[in-house]
């Protein structure tokens, strides 16, 4: 197998296409430069290099194999950068999961926050559904995950990191949107109602069906969709209403309107949404409990 040495040599000589100007570069002579780019050739079993006495031109093997070559050598220096870097505790890289309106209402503040104590940290970011996140984290290819209270799994932990309220979101044109006033569930009762999927938003779904028992209501159910965004898109388009996380607002379009439910509605005692960081125990990502510390300072400011 090639090494590295010969890889450097030969992108070198590729770059500068003469052996003179290469050794120069790499402050070593010509006769060992030329021996490592013979070895390479040997063991790739094919020349790099068309020589004459006046030039150096790369061939078609040479010129396929050049950026391969120099993805290997950053990949590799890389990686002795993030070895060094996680060894010292000052770097390295996290995944880092979250929902949809996770993303909206605590990604931000957390990157902040991260990135001023983790410069050299590299963070890698993916959106998924809670669903989705607890198999990521018990598969190790996540590290930590924001997403919707889940049931228990023995090797996963879990802790709150923001707590919000649904609030009624319905057509801007709508009469309820004209008065502008918290609204009652019983309100609601005549407006086709756009409900969460119980198979991909298991969380909001249940937590709608307990405000309606809590409120005596049984609305009519006109479509199921599984995403916050999604469920907006279809109040905008004059389909029905729906609740959504207050922090909806942040992505809420211009033709819905956000109520607040009314503080005497009994729906009350059992509307808050929680949203929480979970992580497994058999992660060994030193980034992990640093992030988490992070999670815990920011909370009180999150919630």
């Amino acid at each position: 197998m090639f090494s590295l040495v010969q890889l450097e040599c030969f992108i070198a000589v590729a770059e500068e296409l003469h052996f003179g100007a290469a050794a120069n570069r790499l402050k070593m002579t010509q006769p060992p430069l030329s021996r490592q780019i013979q070895q390479l050739e040997r063991e790739l079993d094919t020349p790099l290099f068309a020589r004459t006495s006046r030039r150096v031109e790369l061939t078609q093997a040479g010129k396929a194999l050049l950026p391969n070559a120099r993805r290997l050598i950053d990949l590799a220096a890389k990686a002795v950068a993030d070895v060094r870097s996680v060894g010292q505790g000052a770097s390295g890289t996290i995944t880092i999961a979250y929902t949809a309106m996770g993303g909206q209402a605590v990604m931000p503040e957390l990157l902040r926050k991260a990135s001023a104590a983790f410069p050299d940290a590299t963070m890698l970011l993916r959106e998924l559904v809670t669903v989705e996140q607890v198999e990521a984290i018990e598969k190790g290819t996540v590290d930590i995950g924001i997403m919707r209270p889940l049931l228990s799994r023995p090797q996963i932990r879990t802790r709150p990191v923001y707590r919000e309220k649904l609030v009624a979101a319905v057509p801007g044109e709508s009469d309820i949107a004209h008065r502008g006033e918290p609204v009652k569930l019983i309100d609601l009762i005549d407006e086709p109602m756009l409900m969460y999927s119980p198979g991909v938003a298991r969380y909001f779904h249940d937590l709608m069906l307990s405000m309606f028992v809590a409120s005596g209501v049984h609305p009519r159910i006109a479509q199921y969709a599984g995403q916050v965004p999604t469920l907006l898109a279809l109040v905008s388009a004059g389909l029905g209403v729906t609740f959504v996380p207050a922090s909806a607002s942040r992505i809420c379009p211009s033709a819905v309107v956000l109520l607040p439910v009314a503080e005497n509605d009994p729906s009350d005692r059992v509307n808050q949404v929680e949203l929480d960081v979970a992580w497994s125990v058999e992660n060994q990502n030193p980034l992990v409990p640093a992030v988490l510390a992070l999670i815990d300072e920011a909370r009180d400011g999150l919630a």
